[in-house]
């Protein structure tokens, strides 16, 4: 499919792509949005929280929003989809990934960025309610990720999944990495790296026989958490084993629903290879979209609807099935 043309064009502080990620990241606040818990039980033992919202009136139009790295379904980039949604005629359910809910999960495992097994849990959990005739899918970075590599490595799909978008999509998951290794975003490195370490000291604690203090002193990067901690914790060799086999990158070309990506020029997260020009070319469902500005999960917008958010929306009733 062509590479769709962006209308992106926010005012001149928000060209920046710091400033824009920083903002929408620290800065933006979503009130007035009323969630409501379940806890679902996964075939290991283990469980995910999920936030659902609803529209006011009756529906059969459900989407699924994913979170990113050490995201939860309370953060703005997650409620401004929901509550948008909600207002044009979507229920949403908001998926707090393993140990994202504010709850250590029970298993060593957690979650990263291919495991889409968690995913079609949901989904198969949803189905069986019968009460959707559309679902809908959406994911802001590694959440987008995972959300493509469910739909390419697929043979077959839910026939009620109708499309999926994907913001700030580290589609190489190396490559992108690399770009959180460089000095440009050593602050927001730092950040992650704080965060998942207190997870991981509370991993520690559940099970002292797998995690040593060595073990977590000697992490100096986040692609050393991902060698001590996520490669062995979810059956990976190392790091780089890790990126392979979960890079989406590899599953655009076999996607077989409309599915939207949009990754922003400035998006200092991600390297050459996160912008798929020639799979997005050669497959008719897979659409491109590439503003020159919006950083990382920032795409500001008027009235706190972001331009992302709008953007979604719109997809998804261009290729909502007819009645």
């Amino acid at each position: 499919m062509p590479i769709v043309k962006s209308t992106y064009d926010p005012p001149l502080l928000f060209k920046n792509g710091h400033f824009s990620t920083i903002y929408a990241g620290l800065v933006r606040q979503v009130n007035n949005l009323a969630q409501k818990r379940e806890r679902l039980i996964l075939s290991d033992t283990d469980f995910l929280d999920l936030d659902w919202s609803y529209t006011n009136k009756q529906t059969d139009r459900l989407v699924i929003l994913l979170h990113g790295l050490e995201g939860t379904a309370q953060r703005p980039y997650i409620t401004g989809s929901a509550k948008l949604f909600n207002l044009s005629g979507f229920d949403a359910c908001s998926i707090n990934l393993r140990g994202c809910s504010g709850e250590p999960n029970i298993l060593f495992r957690s979650y990263h960025s291919g495991a889409t097994e968690d995913l079609d849990e949901v989904i198969q959990h949803i189905l069986e309610q019968k009460r959707y005739r559309s679902i809908y899918l959406k994911g802001f970075s590694l959440g987008g990720n995972l959300i493509l590599k469910y739909l390419g490595e697929r043979p077959t799909l839910p026939k009620k999944i109708q499309a999926a978008v994907a913001v700030s999509v580290p589609c190489d998951l190396h490559s992108s990495c690399k770009q959180l290794l460089s000095r440009k975003n050593i602050l927001y490195a730092k950040r992650f790296k704080k965060h998942l370490l207190k997870k991981l000291r509370q991993k520690q604690k559940l099970f002292p026989e797998k995690i040593t203090d060595t073990d977590i002193t000697s992490i100096k990067t986040l692609k050393d958490f991902d060698d001590i901690y996520t490669s062995k914790a979810h059956n990976f060799k190392d790091a780089l084993d890790y990126y392979t086999k979960c890079s989406s990158l590899q599953y655009l070309k076999t996607i077989s629903i409309p599915a939207l990506i949009i990754n922003a020029k400035d998006d200092s997260f991600l390297g050459d290879s996160c912008y798929p020009y020639k799979e997005a070319e050669k497959n008719r469902k897979l659409f491109l979209e590439t503003p020159n500005f919006g950083g990382h999960v920032g795409f500001w917008g008027r009235n706190n609807i972001s331009y992302s958010e709008q953007r979604a929306l719109q997809f998804f009733e261009d290729v909502k099935p007819k009645p």
